[in-house]
């Protein structure tokens, strides 16, 4: 089977997020047809699982109260374990202890986000390549995997590949694995800070899982501003017309199986 791709819409830019400008696809050649996406990267604490770890009490607990972050009320915006890699060795040991043994405690509390098992297989069903980078330990990764019963993302890189997100390293990591191009994969995850940012980094196509409607373009600098914006994860998304322009075509003799169906 040959993959190719159809150009359906022009994709959403941040300036516009919750609206697409139609663009029909044209009448050129099969040879004119290029492969677009070949995979799929994704987060795992918030993206593919329900969250369940407090992370505002993570902070507390490792950074302390007295911490200047708390003073001036920015704690969205720490970046724990960067500031975990500025201390002493000794320091650095008690602190990831007790985000393991925070993560650890979660371990029991895991769900599937709704929608994520059904978005596996429908990628599956379409030799779309799945990867997965969370700064979570490795121990939570092999939990996921085991635990829900689903055909294992690879690359699965946690918090033992340095440099971690939101550092490109992890996802250059994965495209070269796959021996694609970071133009032909997309990022998808619930943090801009880490996610997007990891994605754009890269130079891959973004995707911001936003459940509560919240985010604006107002809330990330323009170099990170995701490509698309969605507020479920299922495969439903990629039916979205301005999603549509990256999604596959089964290419079967002479017959065009439309990727979306």
């Amino acid at each position: 089977m040959l993959l190719a791709t159809r150009l359906l819409c022009k994709p959403v830019m941040a300036t516009s997020l919750n609206s697409a400008s139609v663009k029909p696809s044209g009448s050129g050649s099969m040879e004119a047809l290029k492969p677009k996406l070949k995979g799929v990267v994704f987060d795992m604490d918030g993206t593919l699982t329900v969250p369940v770890i407090d992370f505002a009490l993570m902070k507390r607990k490792v950074l302390g109260d007295d911490h200047h972050y708390f003073k001036s009320g920015s704690t969205s915006r720490i970046d724990i374990l960067h500031e975990i890699e500025q201390w002493s060795p000794e320091r650095q040991q008690k602190a990831y202890s007790i985000i393991t043994d925070m993560e650890r405690e979660a371990h029991e509390r895991l769900q599937i986000m709704p929608g994520a098992l059904e978005l596996c297989e429908w990628l599956d069903s379409r030799q779309i390549r799945r990867g997965l980078i969370t700064r979570n330990i490795k121990a939570s990764v092999d939990l996921f995997h085991s635990r829900f019963g689903m055909k294992e993302f690879s690359p699965a890189l946690s918090r033992e590949f340095r440099p971690y997100k939101p550092n490109p390293a992890p996802l250059l990591h994965i495209c070269t694995t796959w021996a694609v191009s970071p133009s032909e994969v997309m990022m998808v995850g619930d943090s801009v800070n880490d996610d997007i940012a990891c994605g754009k980094g890269a130079g891959a196509i973004t995707c911001l899982l936003d459940e509560s409607g919240k985010y604006t373009s107002t809330d990330a600098s323009s170099n990170v501003q995701p490509d698309f914006k969605v507020e479920g994860i299922d495969s439903t998304w990629f039916h979205r017309s301005e999603c549509a322009y990256i999604i596959p075509m089964v290419v079967v003799g002479d017959s065009i199986l439309d990727g979306l169906s």
